[in-house]
């Protein structure tokens, strides 16, 4: 199973509609999630350019996108951001591939 976080911007209708009638989103979008084979581990209410806040379990990026396509086309949402999340191992295991692969930049690119 991969982790993603999901953070996602409301709409101020998406605002009216919550506020003239508060939900729990997060129990609400649960059902969906395990649709697509996955779980919410847990999810927050968020100040600044994001209103919610999320980690979702699912088997991938394909399952991943599915929930983030079908909540942008919902239209309650004015933006959507999905990004994987490594675990401290993964990331390791990333930077000595990276070290390994060969690549060179740019002549004139960098330092």
């Amino acid at each position: 199973m991969a982790k993603f976080l999901i953070q996602v911007a409301y709409t101020p209708e998406a605002w009216k509609a919550l506020i003239a009638n508060p939900q729990d989103r997060l129990q609400v979008l649960k059902p969906v999630i395990g649709k697509l084979g996955g779980t919410m581990e847990q999810g927050w209410f968020t100040f600044g350019e994001y209103d919610l806040a999320a980690i979702l379990d699912v088997p991938g990026n394909v399952e991943a996108a599915a929930f983030s396509l079908a909540a942008a086309a919902g239209g309650a949402c004015k933006a959507i951001k999905t990004t994987p999340l490594l675990t401290t191992a993964e990331g390791l295991e990333a930077m000595k591939r990276a070290a390994a692969c060969g690549y060179k930049p740019p002549k004139g690119a960098g330092a």
